[in-house]
């Protein structure tokens, strides 16, 4: 048998690679982690779509010699890691997706609004450098850290980033991705052949536990995980019990492949 497949992680929106900081050291140094900027939130690249962001993935594995990987998305990029599984099948050998906007469930009426021509470019400019501009300012920053249990420093970082036009246009154009791809995503959640298991929290108000639930009648052979009381941001806020979920989803696979190996 080959050496253990990296773990490919795919953050949600707005994020960076950094979202996985958490996951990473949880997963330990015998892992394998390729946690990547998707397009558009590095400052640099251009937004894309579905499509392209599953692309960009794979272009990440080429980069490192790699054939298939442990897929990990979170929310949007639960989106991603799906559409990844369905059109690029032989790159995927396990699927982990967590609180992923994967169907149409996961949509409300926000999704329509902030995926609109005008409104909703001019919503999500406001959304985002609101939250941006209370992250900047450092009493406040403190304070969400210590309510989120989440570091200052990874804060501040995000603050930066939410201020800048760059994440405004990946924000908006991701939206509308989500409100014109999820639906033909949705059709062909079946074809999924990878070994998948979806995470969700229970107290999940971004993405519904009844979405999570759907999605998982819609997978093949897929698990669920409720993780009670957590909310929507597994990666930073329960990176030890995603952790545990990714290295177990690894080890079930290998055991089934070895048993098949005879």
């Amino acid at each position: 048998m080959s050496a253990r497949d990296p773990i490919l992680l795919l953050h949600g929106q707005p994020g960076s690679a950094r979202d996985w900081d958490r996951v990473v050291a949880a997963l330990g140094p015998s892992a394998d982690p390729i946690a990547i900027n998707r397009p558009g939130w590095d400052g640099r690249s251009r937004p894309a779509n579905l499509a392209d962001n599953a692309r960009a993935a794979v272009a990440a594995l080429d980069q490192r010699g790699r054939q298939r990987a442990t897929v990990v998305g979170h929310s949007l990029g639960g989106a991603v890691a799906a559409w990844l599984a369905v059109n690029h099948a032989d790159r995927v050998s396990t699927l982990v997706l967590a609180a992923p906007a994967a169907n149409r469930a996961a949509l409300d009426w926000v999704d329509q609004l902030l995926a609109a021509p005008v409104a909703g470019t001019l919503a999500s400019a406001a959304a985002l450098s609101s939250v941006g501009l209370a992250l900047a300012t450092p009493l406040l920053r403190r304070r969400i850290a210590r309510e989120l249990q989440l570091d200052d420093e990874y804060l501040g970082a995000a603050a930066r980033g939410l201020l800048t036009p760059a994440s405004w246009r990946a924000f908006v154009t991701e939206q509308r991705a989500l409100v014109r791809q999820v639906p033909e995503l949705e059709r062909r959640l079946a074809e999924i052949a990878a070994p998948t298991t979806i995470v969700t929290g229970s107290a999940d108000r971004v993405v519904p536990l009844a979405s999570a639930r759907r999605l998982a009648e819609e997978i093949p052979g897929a698990e669920l995980v409720v993780l009670e009381r957590a909310g929507h941001l597994l990666p930073q806020r329960h990176a030890g019990l995603l952790a545990d979920v990714i290295a177990g989803s690894r080890d079930d696979f290998t055991h089934k492949l070895c048993e098949a190996d005879g």
